[in-house]
Parts: structure tokens; sequence; C-alpha cells
């Protein structure tokens, strides 16, 4: 095989590998005498650009899942990889940075910074990168621009509209190229336009970027939307389309 042929095969090896994985994924808690079982058994693999849906009822654990897929929290038995990388075998300094660089996260609350500028709050998950501010500020300038704004990028939080607000919360979510974005409710919080609005916004990056989406969600316009919809019930997941 040639090197070409080596380097065109590694490519499509890498295309095939899951951006994240997950085996017998099993979370408990323990209350005294009893074992509460949120989450048995999971197997779930996220291919590259793709869009999963996690529905299910209040208290159902879809939440607790996110957080176990994207390194938020360890689950009790099983295995999480992201990008191949095992997070059992990563110390918190390591996990950190698998996280800051592979994965971006939105929630329905923007947890934006107050007293930061758009642009500012964009750039914050770059500062680890130790580039130079000046390539820092351009690549947070080109993700507002693409996510609509560009004339918006000295305004705080408190002189942005709840769209514009997530908007900046999706772009510091992408701002860093990460393969997949973990989001939890992101239309939760918002008017009907606006939720149409910011998911038109997310399909427009799923295809350019080729980022995949996970979608913790109870908008069934919104879970419509994915790849995939996958139901969380007694601690399990069941397909759904």
């Amino acid at each position: 095989m040639s090197d070409l042929e080596s380097k065109v095969a590694a490519n499509d090896a890498e295309a095939l590998e899951p951006v994240i994985s997950c085996q017998g994924v099993t979370k408990f808690y323990q209350e005294g005498e009893n074992r509460l079982a949120v989450l048995q058994g999971i197997d779930l693999n996220i291919a590259p650009g793709g869009r999963v849906a996690i529905i299910g009822s209040s208290g159902s654990g879809k939440s607790t899942l996110l957080n176990i897929l994207g390194g938020l929290d360890r689950a009790s038995a099983g295995r999480v990889a992201i990008d191949g990388r095992d997070l059992d075998q990563l110390n918190e300094n390591q996990l950190a940075q698998v996280r800051n660089r592979s994965l971006g996260f939105v929630y329905q609350f923007h947890h934006l910074l107050a007293e930061f500028s758009a642009l500012e709050n964009v750039a914050m998950p770059l500062l680890m990168s130790k580039q130079p501010i000046d390539k820092i500020r351009q690549q947070a300038l080109d993700i507002l621009t693409r996510v609509g704004l560009r004339n918006r990028i000295d305004h705080k939080p408190s002189q942005l509209s709840g769209g514009e607000r997530q908007r900046v919360a999706i772009a510091r979510a992408l701002v860093t190229k990460p393969k997949t974005v973990m989001m939890d409710e992101p239309t939760g919080n918002l008017d009907r336009h606006t939720a149409e609005e910011v998911q038109s916004l997310m399909m427009e990056l799923n295809q350019t970027l080729n980022t995949a989406f996970v979608v913790v969600t109870h908008d069934h316009q919104l879970a419509g939307q994915m790849d995939q919809v996958l139901r969380l019930n007694d601690g399990r997941l069941t397909g759904q389309g």
C-alpha cells in the first residue's frame, strides 16, 4: 500500500470512529441501605456529524446521561470514550483537556458571564490554548459572525435578547471546533419563534461544520429534526426512529 493509500485508509477509519461511545453505562445513587438506579446498561455510539435527541419524562436521567457522556460526571459502571480515549484512564487535568478540545456544551440557561461582552464570553474556552490574543479574538469573531451576531460582539448579555444570548452560548460551544456539542434543553427557555431560529442555526452548523449534536429535549419539534430519537425510560434507552 502506498503512502497516499495509507493516509486515505487512516482518514476513512477516523471518519467511521464514533466521536463518543459508551458501553454498559450504569449510574446509581446510594441512599442508606437503598440503591437508586438511574441508568442501567446504556450502550450508545455517536457518529461524526450525527444528530441524536434523547427524550423522556422529567427525572428519567436524561441530564445525568448527558453529563456522563460529556465527562462531567462518572458512571458507576461501564465505559465511556471520547474520540477513542477511555475516560476512566484519564486524570482530572487530562479529562478537562479532552472536554475543552473535543466537546462543547449548551444549556437551557445560557450561563454567560454578565460582566463580559459577547466576544469575551465566546473567547473564554480558547484561553486554555495559550494562543496569541489576536488569534483568539479573530476565532471568536469568526464564529459569532457565523451565528449572525457580528454587530453585537461588544454587547453584554443584559443587552441581548434571549435568542441572541443562546446564539452566543452556541458560538462559545463551537469556538474550539469540537467534534461534538452536548445540549441540555437548548430551546427550553425560548419562545416558539426564537426556538425555531435556534433550531435552524443548529442544523446549518451541523451540515457546514460536521459537528455532532447530542440533544436532551422536551421539544418534540427539535427532536424530530435529529437523525435519531432515543427515549430514556426506567434507566434504559430505546429507539424512537
